[in-house]
């Protein structure tokens, strides 16, 4: 398929003049030329792109285009720039807050991780015998053989080789066997988070129980999912209203974490949104930390949203009348 050409460049002033043509209030145009200039047009585009109308057909049925309802250039009315903005800032200190919790996340996985293994074998992330058989073994995809566990392999072998960290680079020079709980540190959250999807059970298990977590499982894809969302909050990507296809999972019976969930009553919608994370993050964080207030500063936050002619909260996956900081209690 040809490609079409690109839109038009257009200079700051320019673009004030657009977003005030489709209906967007903007009360200091100076202002807005200077945010413009400072943080892109296209990336504050994210913010109103739901402010936009929706196309409707003749029988009053929104229009679909690339799967979901086809945006007019009309902003709805009580759409305001200086609002929009207030999103962008309030999307960047919800990135922040949510750092906070999966650093300690990822730092108290790489822990606990390199405790249990290390005991076992101080070269653990060396050694075939610790990963689930299955995860060993040559498949197909797109007419390419591969194979998870030497590619996690060689993945981690690179970011070793890449580590700046003072006690890697000083194993190097002395010549050591590097073990488990020192190779750790150089591994992103990604690599972690496969490592402990290509574990045995045994393991598996034995980690997760020390997380907190009944079903090792659920964890894989917790950590899955957490990944994706520090990805996105450490390049300084929108987060406060993203999707997903598949809603996260949670535990069932009688266990701490699945009373836990039960009592918070996720939505299938929910699970497919930043509520759900929220959950699970502030679920490990307790585990980590019982004394942390990290979820009333995301609730504090949540509750300080610009007042745009959306609905922020359920943007996130939460319900109308908001959240009850008791819900969220172990």
């Amino acid at each position: 398929m040809a490609l079409v050409n690109a839109k038009p460049f257009k200079e700051y002033d320019e673009l004030v003049e657009y977003l005030t043509n489709n209906g967007m209030s903007i009360e200091d145009p100076e202002r807005a030329q200077r945010k413009l200039s400072q943080v892109g047009y296209y990336r504050l585009s994210g913010f109103w792109y739901p402010c936009r109308k929706i196309d409707f057909d003749a029988a009053g049925n929104a229009i679909i285009q690339h799967g979901k309802p086809k945006r007019l250039d009309n902003f709805i009315e009580s759409t305001d720039f200086d609002k929009v903005f207030q999103l962008y800032l309030f999307d960047k200190k919800l990135r922040l807050l949510l750092l906070d919790a999966i650093e300690r996340i990822e730092i108290n996985l790489k822990t606990v991780l390199a405790h249990e293994l290390g005991r076992a074998d101080e070269l653990a992330y060396l050694n075939p015998n610790f990963i689930n058989p299955s995860q060993l073994e040559d498949y197909y995809h797109h007419n390419q053989i591969r194979n998870a566990w030497n590619e996690w392999s060689n993945r981690q072998r690179s970011e070793l080789s890449r580590s700046k960290e003072d006690c890697i680079v000083w194993h190097k020079k002395s010549g050591r066997s590097m073990p488990m709980w020192v190779v750790v540190e150089a591994w992103s959250f990604g690599t972690l988070s496969k490592y402990f999807e290509l574990l045995k059970g045994t393991y598996q298990n034995n980690i997760a129980a020390r997380l907190g977590v009944s079903n090792p499982s659920l964890l894989v894809r917790w950590l899955q999912a957490i990944n994706i969302l520090r990805n996105r909050c450490a390049h300084h990507t929108r987060v406060w209203n993203q999707t997903t296809n598949n809603p996260i999972g949670v535990p069932t019976g009688d266990f701490e974490d699945a009373i836990y969930f039960q009592q918070l009553s996720l939505t299938t919608d929910s699970r497919k949104r930043l509520y759900g994370l929220i959950a699970i993050i502030w679920y490990l964080v307790q585990k980590i930390g019982p004394n942390s207030d990290w979820i009333r500063n995301v609730l504090d936050e949540i509750e300080s949203s610009p007042d745009l002619p959306i609905c922020m909260k359920t943007s996130m996956g939460i319900p109308e009348g908001g959240l009850d900081l008791n819900l969220f209690t172990l």
